[in-house]
């Protein structure tokens, strides 16, 4: 203890060197050969050489360009969806569950108890050609008598949205809980009616989670290859998969490597721009605290 209170300035630095290290192994060194492996030249078979080979991102992008926008359209269309069945749910299990809200949320996060996976595989089997759920689809005419819902964009987006929806859920149900009930009987008093309370007030205090929510969907959503490779086909083929390709199959390691910086590089542009239009007090959480 002594010697605690002689260096206290090292205990903080002691507090951080755990998470630290985990950062700098475990992200930072990857990253390092990871961008070093996307500019080396070769074969698998001849072995790969660090030659500054720039052109390997324009190469790739060329030729990759529609998995990409693909990606982004896929994660848009499931982050869209995610938020216009997640508010309400989160909405009634923050404001309406009563005694039913543990149980509730228990339901949402009960899927992560099941491997991602396994998860999709059931999509899979649900969204089968012969499945019960298609059959009744063809009987109500919603798909034609020999149409199908596996290995279309329609599955695709729907498996990615039922498997990032816990993650849209999560922060905004954080966001409602947290917001003071007085502020909503104040705005009763002030505008009259729910509609008016929902836009000015509760809206706007919810928007941290939202923010989080939409970030928390959308990054993974676009890197995601399991459900376009098992609910989809080639003609829904995302970067993902690609990387995922070049990587395991292929043995092209430079270009596997490329695409996945090229990737990360367009997500964090897309989240820069995100922070700028939400705002950086609705990014980082602290809108509705100071509100």
């Amino acid at each position: 203890m002594a010697f605690v209170r002689r260096h206290r300035g090292i205990l903080p630095l002691a507090l951080l060197l755990p998470g630290l290290a985990w950062l700098i192994i475990f992200f930072a060194l990857p990253l390092y050969y990871q961008g070093k492996i996307s500019l080396e030249v070769g074969s698998i078979f001849n072995g790969f050489h660090f030659n500054w080979h720039f052109k390997t991102y324009t190469d790739a992008w060329s030729a990759y360009r529609t998995q990409f926008l693909r990606s982004f359209w896929f994660a848009g269309l499931s982050t869209v969806l995610s938020l216009l069945i997640g508010y309400p749910l989160a909405y009634a299990i923050a404001f309406r569950a009563g005694k039913w809200r543990n149980a509730l949320l228990l339901a949402v996060i009960l899927p992560f108890f099941v491997t991602y996976l396994v998860r999709t595989l059931a999509w899979e089997t649900i969204l089968d050609d012969s499945s019960p759920l298609v059959s009744f689809l063809q009987t109500i005419h919603v798909i034609s008598p020999h149409g199908r819902v596996l290995a279309t964009t329609g599955s695709v987006v729907a498996g990615i949205t039922y498997n990032f929806l816990p993650f849209m859920i999560l922060p905004l149900y954080a966001s409602l809980e947290r917001i003071d009930d007085r502020l909503l009987e104040a705005g009763a008093d002030l505008y009259g009616n729910r509609r008016s309370v929902f836009w000015k007030i509760t809206l706007p205090l919810s928007m941290p989670g939202v923010v989080a929510g939409v970030l928390l969907t959308f990054i993974p959503a676009a890197g995601d290859f399991v459900n376009a490779t098992l609910l989809g086909s080639p003609n829904q083929t995302m970067i993902g998969n690609v990387i995922q390709s070049r990587y395991l199959e292929l043995n092209d390691y430079p270009t596997a490597a490329a695409l996945s910086f090229t990737l990360m590089f367009i997500i964090l542009v897309m989240v820069a721009l995100w922070a700028k239009v939400a705002g950086t007090d609705a990014l980082m959480g602290t809108e509705a605290s100071a509100t």
